[in-house]
C-alpha cells in the first residue's frame, strides 16, 4: 500500500519540480533580457559625454622657414626674406653676391632692409613704373616712354635670373628644396617675360601708332575744333 503511494506521489513531484524550474526561468530570463537590452542605453549615456565633446584641435600649419625664401616683388626681381630669430645661419652669403653682382637691380629694388629711406625710395619707383605702365596700356605714352618702360622690364628680368642663377650655382646644393624650386621657378618665369617682350613692345607701339593717325584724322576733319 505504501509502496503503491509512492509510486503515485513520483510523477507529482517531478511535475511539481518541472512547474518550479519554468518558474524560475520565467522570472529570470526577462529579467536577464530587460537587463540586456538596457545595456545599450546605458553604454550610450557614458558615450554621449565623449561624442558631444569639442572636437579635437586641428594640427597646426607649420609655419613656414624663418629663413631665406625665394620670392618674386612687383618689380618682378627674386627677393630674400631674412630673420635674426632664424635658429641657424643661412648659407647664402649675400655680401659675396654683391660682390659678385654689384650692380644687379636686386640691391636697388629687392635686398632685405629696414632703412626707411630705401623703403621710401622704392616705393615711390613702384609707383612711378607703375603710371608709366598705366600710359602704355592707355596708348597716351609716348614712343620714347614706351621704348623706356620696356627696356626697365627687360633688365628686371636679366637681373633676377642673373641673380637667381648665381644663388643656386654657390649654393644650390645646401638649399631647402622648396627654396631651390622658387629660384628655379624665377628663373623660368623671367626667361618667358623676356621672350615675351618683342611682341609687348611691337604690339604697343602700334596701338600708339594706330591711336595717332586716328587723332590726326579726327583733328583734320574739324571735329577737333
Amino acid at each position: 500500500m505504501g509502496a503503491n503511494s509512492r509510486s503515485k506521489t513520483l510523477p507529482w513531484l517531478v511535475a511539481m519540480a518541472a512547474i518550479a524550474l519554468l518558474a524560475v526561468l520565467w522570472f529570470v530570463l526577462p529579467r536577464h533580457e530587460a537587463t540586456t537590452q538596457e545595456a545599450p542605453p546605458r553604454a550610450e549615456k557614458v558615450a554621449r559625454p565623449v561624442r558631444d565633446a569639442s572636437p579635437p584641435p586641428e594640427p597646426e600649419t607649420p609655419a613656414p622657414p624663418q629663413a631665406l625664401a625665394a620670392v618674386t616683388t612687383d618689380a618682378g626681381v627674386a627677393s630674400e626674406t631674412l630673420s635674426s630669430d632664424a635658429p641657424r645661419r643661412h648659407p647664402v652669403d649675400l655680401a659675396k653676391l654683391r660682390e659678385r653682382l654689384p650692380d644687379n637691380l636686386y640691391w636697388e629694388l629687392s635686398a632685405p632692409t629696414k632703412d626707411p629711406q630705401v623703403l621710401q625710395k622704392r616705393a615711390e619707383e613702384g609707383l612711378r613704373w607703375n603710371e608709366l605702365y598705366g600710359k602704355v596700356q592707355s596708348n597716351t605714352a609716348s614712343e620714347e616712354e614706351i621704348h623706356q618702360y620696356y627696356e626697365h622690364r627687360r633688365r628686371v628680368s636679366e637681373d633676377a635670373i642673373a641673380f637667381a642663377s648665381q644663388v643656386l650655382q654657390e649654393y644650390g646644393d645646401q638649399l631647402p628644396e622648396q627654396e631651390r624650386g622658387l629660384y628655379e621657378l624665377s628663373i623660368r618665369m623671367h626667361r618667358t617675360r623676356l621672350d615675351e617682350l618683342p611682341r609687348q613692345t611691337e604690339d604697343a607701339l602700334a596701338r600708339k601708332r594706330t591711336q595717332d593717325q586716328r587723332r590726326k584724322e579726327w583733328l583734320g576733319s574739324g571735329r577737333g575744333n
